[in-house]
């Protein structure tokens, strides 16, 4: 089976656990320090705090930015549920909007019709590793007064008009999950450039402690270990590596993929798309529905997934949220989305067979 996405680790990692592990300081020290400072450099901002998942970098960054209850935080409707749920854990409401038909990113347009008094942010969400179209949305923020978060968890080294991701907001925020571009176990990041603000987040990943046992806020245990960093450190080195593998792998499917009712993706004017996931859309005129041919690859063993069945505004959890019907284009991709292997383990050969079988359905 050709799996739709797995890390990809060397004998570097291997050797850079090892040597923490030989150190005895496990948990956050210099390790963690130094992939912070490494990080930060890479996206262009001043500082990056890390932390243990891409959750908790969202939820940290919304905390520190001051975002609790009575507060309402807008996010699209089609992106993992933690884009959401981060707001909920601050006490906050998530207000879902729709997404672009073209890139399945937020639309600026529904951020500015779902504007209310209580609008205090705005996350966008860098999709599959495809910049939202930053200059509107930030625009709108500049012009009401709101915090702009950049969900950056499938997006590491992606670009907006030839800047990095990460740099754009308040805040940038993270995952190092095993399936990203760039992992480090499970962790995540938070990057700015606002010297106080850093402190802060620092301080709520790390029980609130302004000093040594001195707890000034409530906060929490997100710390990431030398151990991660240690794998994060070597996976940057590696990152605009795997990312060019990711966009040779995309590139070559754009080129060879001829199937009725089924799209590839576009890519952003002005963007650079680092393809965490590679997602087609397949349609009615396919001879196949979306899910007899995720069943049909299976079959041929092309691991293949869909990334999301479910909008968040349809899930249970905030089924009273009072969204309704409001993102049909949400909806739409749900039905219609499907992802292909296209992570740095994909070899040509396997990209031609993955075409041939899609070319021949009938």
């Amino acid at each position: 089976m050709i799996p739709v996405a797995r890390p990809f680790l060397g004998e570097e990692e291997i050797a850079a656990v090892a040597e923490v592990m030989q150190s005895g300081m496990l948990a956050q020290g210099e390790v963690v320090t130094a992939f912070e400072e490494e990080f930060a450099a890479y996206c262009e901002t001043k500082h990056g705090v890390a932390v243990n998942s891409g959750t908790a970098a969202l939820h940290a960054a919304l905390l520190a930015l001051g975002i609790g209850p009575g507060d309402e935080v807008i996010v699209p409707s089609f992106t993992f549920i933690a884009t959401a749920t981060s707001v909920s854990m601050c006490g906050a409401r998530p207000v879902m909007v729709d997404v672009e038909p073209s890139t399945y990113t937020i639309d600026p347009e529904a951020v500015r019709s779902a504007l209310s008094p209580a609008t205090k942010a705005v996350i966008g969400v860098h999709l599959f590793g495809q910049p939202f179209d930053i200059d509107p949305v930030l625009k709108i923020c500049e012009e009401k007064g709101l915090v702009l978060i950049e969900d950056c968890a499938q997006a590491h080294g992606a670009t907006y008009r030839g800047k990095k991701v990460g740099g754009f907001g308040d805040v940038g925020c993270f995952s190092f999950y095993p399936t990203k571009n760039m992992t480090s176990g499970e962790g995540g990041m938070v990057t700015m450039d606002d010297a106080e603000l850093a402190s802060h987040i620092r301080r709520i990943i790390n029980h609130g402690q302004s000093d040594k046992y001195l707890h000034t806020e409530l906060g929490y245990n997100f710390r990431m270990t030398n151990i991660g960093a240690a794998i994060g450190r070597v996976q940057l080195g590696k990152l605009d590596a795997m990312n060019a593998r990711r966009v040779a792998n995309a590139e070559w499917y754009n080129s060879h993929i001829q199937s009725q009712g089924i799209a590839t993706p576009v890519t952003r004017p002005g963007a650079t798309h680092v393809y965490h996931q590679y997602v087609l859309d397949v349609d009615e005129e396919c001879p196949l529905s979306r899910d007899g041919l995720m069943a049909y690859l299976r079959e041929k063993d092309i691991g293949s997934a869909v990334h999301y069945p479910m909008p968040v505004h349809r899930q249970p959890l905030y089924a009273e949220n009072g969204n309704g019907d409001s993102c049909p284009i949400s909806d739409s991709a749900s039905q219609h989305v499907l992802s292909l292997p296209v992570h740095p383990g994909v070899g040509r050969e396997e990209c031609l067979y993955i075409a041939e079988i899609l070319n021949g359905v009938k």
